[in-house]
Order: C-alpha cells, then structure tokens, then sequence
C-alpha cells in the first residue's frame, strides 16, 4: 500500500485480509514510501490506524505497527 491509497483499494485489501485470517493464515501490512512521500508518514500512521480498527474484529496483532526505513509494517494472526 501507499499513503495516499484510495478508498476502494483500501476496502477491497482490508476485505481479502480478513478472508485470509479467517483461513487461517497470517496477514502482514506494508506501507512503502517514495520519494517525498516520507515527509508525510502522519497519513501512513492514520491509515495504520484505520486498519487496525478494521482487522481487530476477525484478528489481533502479532506486530505492531513499526517504521522499518521507508516502510511501515504490521503483521495480524488468527484470534
């Protein structure tokens, strides 16, 4: 994902996830910076934010949410 994803893109990655887990398999959310998209990460830790809001119904986080260079991720597993 990126910081400025759309909201069906969003919604269609949040919706295959939970499939996943409820599969039984772990999910893990990468949000890649570029270029000057750096600048901006309170958009990425919002979108982290609304993830984890979403995904806490079906999962529950195996890795918080953490800033790896120019990357965000954060992995949920099965409840």
């Amino acid at each position: 994902m990126r910081p400025g994803t759309d909201v069906h893109d969003y919604n269609f990655k949040v919706k295959a996830a939970q499939k996943f887990i409820t599969l039984g398999d772990k999910v893990k959310f990468t949000i890649r910076f570029k270029g000057r998209e750096f600048q901006n990460h309170d958009q990425a830790k919002e979108l982290m934010g609304r993830i984890k809001e979403d995904m806490l119904s079906v999962s529950k986080i195996e890795q918080e949410p953490k800033l790896e260079g120019r990357q965000y991720s954060m992995i949920f597993t099965i409840n």
